[in-house]
């Protein structure tokens, strides 16, 4: 439940603390005070849409803040934990909205910033607001549907979500299906030119990195003679024709070791620097050894020559049109091979999901069955009990008739066109609601609906919390929010108004803006919206404020509440007649509950 909101610079509120009780809060104030403002702050902390231009004039910024008590709703208290948020002990957490004049909004939840739509996930689990706009949206026949399943109960909304699921799966086969119907004669002229691809590639048969070691050979083939010329004259140059000849760089190595050994008699350090010298001579041995191997191993190989070149001409065949490498073109193929057999299994592929999508049919079948057996109980009771609430708004013979009839093609929500028809009285034919009926009219009887959706709700909760099973709810019954959806009503009927929601208050808490004192009367707590205009007091305030409306909010018990509801009830507060009546009216209502 909501236990304050504070709200600054705020339209025409300058600064405001709206303490809300348990039970039914009501809020009035005189046309234009700033009531609806109470109600966009609360928007705004719900995760609502900013609007800049809600900033009180002369102000940067726009700041609501509110306390909601969390206490057993663990998947709200799971979400703020998510959120990175801290619930305090006393299991309220506090949510901060900022907006500023030039637009951008701020969320805080905990203590931490976080993204609107996260307020407003929270929000669809504390808050249920009913306004005059929700009464133009229950005309339309997909949000009656929509309130009918509501309605309908919890076992109902779960058997619409395995249908929707399924429904969900089946639409999503058939455009697989219809992709691999359009695309079949695409997919056989990629998988012949991949079955020729890797025919090309299997026929040349290429090993990986092939092409870079034809590369060196074609280059020590086509260069045989030059490679034989140098190599012979390093070996000359090494070894000589003879090892014992003058000018090799063996005999003159031979000859520097054998100076030094004579020598290390004299100087043990030289005899190292023979050691070595004996070292490199055994290496020029060797180098030359391979060299004259090199040279009697390397010859004109014309026909290898021209092998090779027809095995490169194969290769560069291959990568002109699969890769740049060898091993791109070998890459390529295993790829094309994994591709190939996903083209050729379509066909079963295509027969599994038709079969799949038969089946999908059969269920969707049986589910829409039960989805319209669901509704068309719930219609009846929704129906009566609706009518039943009528009768005490002074609408006494008028009937709403719950309409469950066959839709031209089945969708996601079911097989069902849902539509609520008024008979304003016996013998008047059923009309669609918003046609043939009176501003009035129409306003009690969305605000029937609204009731009977809210205290189905209540009851199951109620069943629920006894440890029932079924039912409407879905855990704790949210804050219920109604927005003057008494316009248009008034008299006994609001009386009635009043009434019904003082019993729905009293399974959860409710907070009505409202312009009729037989509506207000039945409040637990009651508000007040005040306004002070530039210039009220003598006109020193209003300078100071730059010529501003303020607006403020006050509770008023006592006598105060009844000067208030003589103002609602006369537009004098001061008048006997009206205050009396106004008594009259706070001692009926505590009787009537």
């Amino acid at each position: 439940m909501l236990e304050e909101i504070a709200i600054e610079n705020l339209g025409v509120i300058e600064a405001a603390r709206v303490p809300l009780a348990d039970g039914l809060t009501v809020i009035t104030g005189e046309t234009g005070a700033g009531k609806t403002m109470v109600l966009t702050g609360l928007g705004l902390l719900m995760g609502g849409k900013a609007d800049a231009g809600a900033v009180r004039p002369g102000a940067a910024s726009a700041a609501v803040e509110g306390r909601v008590r969390v206490a057993g709703r663990p998947e709200v208290a799971r979400r703020v934990d998510e959120a990175g948020g801290e619930v305090d002990d006393d299991g309220t957490v506090v949510v901060l909205r900022t907006v500023a004049a030039g637009g951008r909004s701020r969320a805080h939840l905990g203590g931490r910033s976080v993204p609107q739509g996260v307020l407003a996930e929270i929000a669809d689990e504390l808050v249920t607001v009913h306004g005059q706009a929700d009464q133009l949206r229950l005309r339309t026949p997909a949000k009656q549907r929509d309130a009918l399943d509501t309605f309908a109960g919890t076992a109902h909304l779960g058997r619409l979500e395995s249908y929707r699921a399924a429904w969900a799966e089946r639409a999503g086969l058939q455009a697989e299906i219809d992709d691999l119907t359009a695309r079949t004669a695409e997919r056989a002229r990629e998988a012949e030119l991949l079955r020729l691809g890797l025919a090309e590639v299997e026929r040349v048969d290429p090993q990986p990195g092939e092409d870079t070691e034809l590369a060196a050979l074609v280059a020590r083939l086509g260069n045989a003679e030059s490679l034989r010329l140098a190599a012979q004259q390093a070996h000359d140059a090494v070894a000589g024709d003879d090892v014992e000849t003058e000018g090799s760089a063996v005999d003159a190595v031979e000859r520097a070791r054998r100076a030094l050994e004579q020598a290390a008699g004299d100087d043990p350090a030289l005899g190292g620097h023979a050691t070595r010298l004996a070292e490199v001579g055994y290496l020029l041995a060797d180098v030359a050894t391979e060299l004259a191997s090199y040279v009697d191993g390397l010859q004109a190989d014309p026909a290898g020559l021209e092998t090779a070149h027809g095995r490169i001409a194969e290769l560069n065949a291959l990568t002109r049109s699969y890769g740049e490498s060898i091993d791109d073109v070998l890459a390529w193929a295993s790829d094309a091979g994994l591709r190939l057999l996903d083209l050729d299994d379509g066909g079963e592929r295509l027969a599994s999901m038709r079969e799949r999508t038969a089946e999908l049919d059969a269920q969707l079948g049986e589910e829409a069955a039960r989805l319209t057996r669901g509704r068309a109980e719930a219609a009846e009771v929704l129906a009566a009990s609706v009518t039943d609430e009528l009768a005490g708004l002074a609408m006494r013979g008028a009937r709403l008739v719950v309409d469950v009839a066959p839709a031209a093609e089945p969708g996601p929500w079911g097989a069902d066109q849902v539509t609520f028809l008024l008979e304003p009285h016996p013998g008047a034919p059923a009309r669609p609601l918003g046609k043939g009926a009176s501003g009035g009219e129409l306003s009690r009887v969305m605000l029937a609906v609204e009731v009977a959706l809210a205290t189905a709700r209540a009851d199951a909760a109620d069943a629920d919390h006894d440890g029932a099973t079924g039912g409407a709810g879905r855990g704790p019954l949210p804050t219920f929010v109604f927005d003057e959806v008494d316009a248009g009503v008034g008299g006994k009927a609001a009386v009635e108004v009043g009434r019904r929601l003082a019993t729905l208050a009293r399974r959860t808490q409710v907070v009505v803006v409202t312009h009729l004192a037989q509506v207000a009367a039945f409040g637990d707590a009651h508000l007040v919206v005040t306004k002070t205009r530039p210039g009220d007091d003598g006109g020193a305030d209003g300078e100071a404020d730059g010529g501003v409306t303020v607006t403020g909010v006050r509770q008023v018990t006592d006598a105060d509440r009844v000067r208030e509801l003589a103002r609602m009830l006369s537009g004098q507060d001061e008048s006997a007649t009206a205050r009396q009546h106004a008594v009259e009216l706070l001692e009926s209502s505590t009787v009537g509950r």
